[in-house]
């Protein structure tokens, strides 16, 4: 399959299937767009010519031009989820990009997380999900629901699965002093929100998980 019919592919599959937003899409396009290009430099067309060498080589690329970590493990785990899409599409039993990995992220975390640090932080985080994590798509979800809310993470981790209402788009929160409240949140968290009970909650439950919507956090 040629890169560009591949790419809009995943777009539409991440999209239409994973209920991904349209700003997530747009930076997952951006690094595949990236990897494309670099792909036509060694005269790479199609998918069938991304190896392991040939995304090993873009990381290493990014790493000499003094991308930081974070944008290099998040081009890596769009890369992975990419070609484990490619693979079962076009039902391949061999995924080249299994074995991808990037340099750890920084520890060291700025004080306050810009709007930018915070889209390539949840892009990183729904590309991991992309891969059928749970896990992943869990702590996408944690990350999604604070963003969106404002709330604390120990209101957050407190919520029980009633708590939410997908179709009013709040989440019923209980506060210090015992004290309830109602907090709106918009279609991208409901839209993970909706992924995570469906596919990543039932994976991660275990006989004594009880109501909590956050398992393992």
């Amino acid at each position: 399959m040629q890169l560009p019919d591949a790419i809009d592919g995943y777009a539409r599959h991440l999209q239409v299937e994973r209920g991904y937003s349209a700003q997530t899409v747009r930076a997952y396009r951006s690094d595949l767009a990236a990897l494309a290009a670099f792909a036509a430099e060694r005269t790479v067309a199609d998918t069938d010519g991304l190896t392991l060498d040939v995304l090993r080589d873009w990381l290493w690329e990014g790493s000499q031009r003094g991308l930081a970590k974070a944008t290099l493990a998040r081009r890596s785990a769009t890369a992975r989820g990419f070609s484990a899409w490619v693979t079962r599409t076009g039902g391949e039993t061999v995924d080249p990009a299994a074995r991808l990995r990037a340099p750890r992220a920084d520890k060291t975390l700025p004080r306050v997380i810009t709007r930018a640090q915070m889209d390539e932080l949840l892009a990183a985080l729904a590309a991991l999900a992309a891969d059928g994590d749970p896990g992943a798509l869990r702590d996408l979800t944690v990350i999604e629901l604070l963003y969106a809310t404002g709330v604390r993470v120990s209101e957050l981790t407190g919520l029980d699965v009633d708590d939410v209402d997908l179709d009013r788009l709040t989440v019923r929160v209980l506060g210090k002093g015992a004290k309830e409240r109602v907090v709106p949140f918009g279609v991208p968290a409901r839209n993970i929100l909706r992924r995570y009970l469906a596919e990543a909650r039932p994976a991660l439950a275990v006989a004594r998980s009880g109501p909590a919507l956050l398992l393992g956090a």
